[in-house]
């Protein structure tokens, strides 16, 4: 690999967010420097560790010593995969950005395809997955989800996408003009627009270890894209309020005309009902709105998205970063 200055700069920068792939970084290094030293005359690969349980800093700064290109990203705590892409391609230099995951399911080995469309004139190139290797569980859910989105927001989403893509300079500032805490990468993308293409591939199997994304953060996950990326639910919520003040005026008036013309009401069931609806509906739109006021209280502190613990590179000096690791309790490497 080729050594990077900023008075230079390199031709690709690959961002890699790292969580719980300890097993997998070496060899995604070693992939890397053998297609991008054929692709291109200079490059960087920025690896941001987002606090990852297993340990893997010390890999990434012995990565850094082996391969000069690479340049290592340590979070001061667990942010999330979308703001370490954030954080990568912040601290990247060079003229196209790749980001891509670190379990080498997104094979480096598509990285000339994505660089040789983005030269056609493309802003940006994003890569399809044909084929998927997550469990079948996964992916029907995954479609669920896309289709969900799609219905909701009215515009088509596509959830065979997937971070692994391409980006120019002007994609990638733009990209970082982005301050909201609750973001997907994707959905940034998409609002930006610019000119972009496809390519597809075949989504291979993780290299080592397994998905750091449990059952729990994949709902999570999910209801923050729904919630957070559209306000249709809050439209939702008028629309439910107009559609209950027409019904309860009708049902008024029905009762009413009971009342006058016949002697005996045959019973409570449907105001009950009625009640029992109502009430369940206030409470469903408070909370909507709630988890919506919430975030604006969370972006009304003005925090940053992120902190950097420390970094490294070839240019660092090994013995001082391992000593100043080895020193740090276990309780804070977590």
């Amino acid at each position: 690999m080729t050594a990077i200055t900023k008075a230079s700069g390199p031709e690709i920068s690959v961002v890699i967010p790292s969580y719980n792939c300890l097993g997998c970084l070496e060899e995604l290094c070693v992939r890397l420097d053998r297609v991008l030293a054929e692709l291109v005359p200079s490059f960087e690969v920025v690896i941001v560790d987002d606090r990852s349980p297993d340990n893997s800093w010390p890999l990434i700064t012995a990565l850094s010593k082996r391969f000069p290109a690479v340049r290592g990203i340590r979070l001061s705590r667990n942010f999330g995969q979308h703001i370490a892409i954030t954080a990568g391609i912040a601290a990247t230099l060079g003229k196209y950005v790749v980001v891509m995951d670190c379990d080498l399911q997104d094979p480096p080995e598509r990285i000339p395809d994505l660089y040789r469309r983005v030269q056609e004139g493309f802003d940006l190139v994003l890569a399809r997955r044909v084929e998927r290797t997550h469990s079948r569980f996964r992916v029907l859910a995954a479609k669920a989800y896309f289709a969900s989105m799609t219905w909701l927001t009215g515009e088509f989403l596509d959830g065979s996408y997937g971070t692994f893509s391409i980006l120019s300079r002007q994609v990638a500032d733009a990209f970082l003009q982005f301050t909201e805490r609750d973001r997907h990468y994707l959905f940034i993308l998409r609002w930006l627009g610019f000119n972009s293409s496809t390519i597809e591939y075949g989504h291979e199997a993780r290299h080592a270890g397994s998905s750091s994304y449990t059952f729990r953060k994949l709902v999570k996950h999910a209801i923050d894209g729904m919630f957070f990326q559209t306000s249709v639910f809050l439209n939702w919520i008028v629309y439910g309020g107009l559609v209950c003040t027409a019904a309860s005026l009708m049902l008024g008036l029905f009762f009413i005309y009971r009342y006058w013309v016949a002697s005996t009401l045959p019973g409570w069931t449907s105001l009950v009902v009625v009640v029992l609806f109502s009430t369940g509906l206030i409470l469903a739109s408070i909370g909507a709105v709630g988890m919506y006021v919430s975030r604006m209280f969370e972006a009304s502190k003005g925090r940053p998205l992120y902190l950097i613990d420390r970094e490294c590179s070839c240019d660092d000096d090994h013995e001082t970063q391992m000593a100043r690791f080895d020193e740090e309790p276990a309780s804070q490497r977590i």
